[in-house]
């Protein structure tokens, strides 16, 4: 269906979370948040198919690592479209980072992949969550398991670990899975290169369908094998975050329990039917 855009322009259409009921409880956006009109600051391209905003939030309450924001846009007609979207920026972070997937069937997703522009508004409302959710202060070991988009709020985690006082952020061990498609469909690879540059940040790929000539990565769809050998031993008492595709995440959370990992130490986000 198209979408003339009125004056308040973009909506959402990449990550949409569709957590269980019992995480939809935890998780149901308080009836006194307030819609509040963003502003574009900028944007950037982070792969062919995906695109990050950076926004302005008018009286921004601030958030915590893996939660998540609504968006709406309204038509000159007056239809309504809301989605909602992980924040990709850290706590830390002046501004409000959202990261489109473009879809080629989407409502949406291609007007703000390729026609939202800096200076554009568009209303938000936010933060909202409260079961997905890592702070620096919860300590590690901490696993991070993503497909496709699902990087996003798991990217949050790593801005706002990163950003830690070293002395602290030393102390945290992360490790990152990140299944994608193929090379290019790498989200923040560039970023990614960076901050495990740190000894205490481990990243690791998987490519399910291409991968490239010289790739040293992994060339498979998350098993067992492969979380045994990038996962901690249960016994250290890991925190794991998994987000992407549904089949994925619950593919990942089921080997990771059949691993010995505490149930209540494994957090799910998922999402619709794209990923790798």
């Amino acid at each position: 269906m198209a979408i003339t855009i009125a004056a308040i322009r973009g909506v959402s259409s990449g990550i949409r979370a569709t957590r269980d009921v019992s995480e939809a409880r935890a998780v149901a956006a308080p009836a006194r948040l307030e819609w509040r009109v963003a502003h574009v600051v900028s944007v950037r391209d982070e792969t062919p198919h995906a695109r990050t905003l950076v926004l302005d939030v008018p009286q921004w309450p601030g958030h915590r690592a893996g939660q998540h924001v609504d968006v709406r846009l309204v038509a000159e007609d007056g239809y309504q479209a809301q989605r909602s979207y992980s924040i990709a920026s850290a706590p830390e972070s002046p501004n409000v980072e959202l990261t489109v997937e473009r879809l080629d069937d989407g409502e949406v997703s291609p007007y703000l992949c390729d026609v939202l522009q800096p200076g554009d508004g568009l209303e938000v409302r936010g933060p909202i969550g409260g079961y997905f959710v890592w702070e620096i202060a919860h300590g590690g070991p901490l696993l991070l398991v993503a497909g496709g988009s699902g990087i996003v709020p798991l990217m949050a985690m790593l801005r706002h670990h990163a950003a830690a006082p070293r002395e602290i952020s030393a102390r945290t061990a992360v490790r990152l899975l990140y299944s994608a498609r193929t090379a290019d469909d790498i989200i923040y690879a560039n970023e990614l290169g960076r901050l495990a540059e740190a000894r205490e940040v481990d990243v690791q790929y998987t490519l399910t369908r291409t991968a490239p000539a010289d790739w040293t990565g992994h060339r498979r769809r998350i098993d067992r094998p492969l979380l045994e050998h990038v996962a901690w031993p249960a016994a250290e008492g890991a925190r794991a975050f998994v987000c992407g595709p549904t089949p994925l995440v619950e593919h990942v959370a089921t080997l990771l329990v059949e691993l010995g990992y505490d149930p209540l130490q494994v957090r799910t986000e998922r999402f619709g039917p794209t990923g790798p």
